[in-house]
């Protein structure tokens, strides 16, 4: 099922008894809003970098990254391409088991562009996590190779090429830089 951006309003409850869509939509400011199909270097990134992240936050049980995770919180119902979570905000039922609903924001959100998303539109998102809990914010752009990190208490930051991308202090032993990011699209 495929839902465009609407102008019907939706209470977030109904919003959440719709069935999912895909690619997955978002409930903002009560419109539903299609997020677009991954393409090869969005699809890339987001697999390889939720693939390290869990590489080096779940041994330890530090923290889990998960793609495209539903994230519901104060009134609106996002999914970042990577929502990355401490393990001790991980929310689960009474057997230990992971929860299927997410009622916060991701630790640090992770959105990677895509040609035919507004990159202002990205950040708003990531802003408003950052306003309702997140630690962390980047928006890595596949095409100009650079990665802009958001904070809740400073000025964003640009970082390219040899710049150490911050991380959450739960993994802040991993160290990555915006060269070592980008070389994931390279096969060669």
């Amino acid at each position: 099922m495929t839902i465009g951006t609407t102008t019907q309003q939706y209470s977030l409850a109904e919003f959440l008894t719709l069935p999912e869509t895909k690619p997955a939509s978002e409930y903002i400011n009560g419109q539903i809003q299609p997020k677009p199909m991954p393409q090869g270097k969005h699809s890339t990134l987001q697999g390889r970098l939720t693939t390290e992240i869990n590489r080096v936050g779940q041994p330890k049980k530090r923290a889990y990254a998960f793609p495209e995770l539903r994230c519901t919180f104060a009134d609106r119902s996002l999914v970042p391409d990577i929502a990355v979570f401490q393990w001790s905000n991980i929310p689960t039922d009474e057997n230990g088991e992971i929860q299927n609903r997410f009622n916060l924001a991701p630790d640090p959100a992770i959105e990677i562009l895509s040609p035919e998303q507004s990159p202002p539109r990205v950040i708003e998102k990531i802003l408003f996590s950052l306003q309702h809990g997140s630690q962390l914010g980047w928006l890595i752009d596949p095409d100009d190779t650079s990665v802009t990190v958001f904070h809740p208490d400073k000025l964003a930051e640009f970082k390219e090429q040899g710049d150490r991308l911050p991380v959450l202090d739960a993994i802040g032993d991993w160290q990555l830089t915006a060269t070592e990011l980008f070389a994931w699209l390279r096969l060669t």
